[in-house]
């Protein structure tokens, strides 16, 4: 999406970047309430033959996975406000500013934005491979837990 030049793309690029405006706005909602049914309910116990160190990484890479699911539609909202452009909700109704517009800030968080994204990836890739460790190497329940 960014990478399609202005020049001949107008359309079709704002068109993208409004999508991925709304579905930002979606994923800070749905990551608000799931933390929300996080402190609500009791999380699943880890098995008694996991080491202490795994348990460390598991409660640590959760923790880094919340924190990037909010600082990146956080930052993309920052960006927006900075650049001037409004934050809609699939056109329901727009999200307030918050901050005044200013291009050394647009650009900052626009920067911050790219890298949390590369930060997301590369904890989610973590988290799918322990997951398949658990699955395939250790052969425990842990990813069978998560299924439906």
């Amino acid at each position: 999406m960014a990478s399609l030049p202005d020049v001949g793309f107008d359309a079709l690029k704002m068109k993208l970047i409004f999508i991925h405006k709304e579905l930002g706005v979606l994923v800070l909602t749905l990551v608000a309430f799931r933390l929300i049914w996080r402190f609500c309910n009791v999380a699943p116990v880890l098995p008694p033959h996991i080491p202490p160190w795994q348990k460390f990484a598991s409660h640590t890479v959760h923790g880094v996975l919340y924190g990037f699911m909010f600082a990146q539609p956080i930052t993309g909202w920052l960006m927006s406000s900075a650049a001037g452009f409004s934050v809609s909700f699939f056109g329901l109704f727009e999200l307030p500013a918050l901050i005044s517009p200013n291009v050394h800030r647009a650009h900052l968080f626009s920067e911050i934005h790219e890298w949390l994204a590369y930060g997301l990836i590369a904890t989610i890739c973590v988290h799918i491979g322990a997951a398949f460790i658990h699955h395939f190497i250790y052969k425990d329940d842990t990813l069978r837990k998560i299924l439906p």
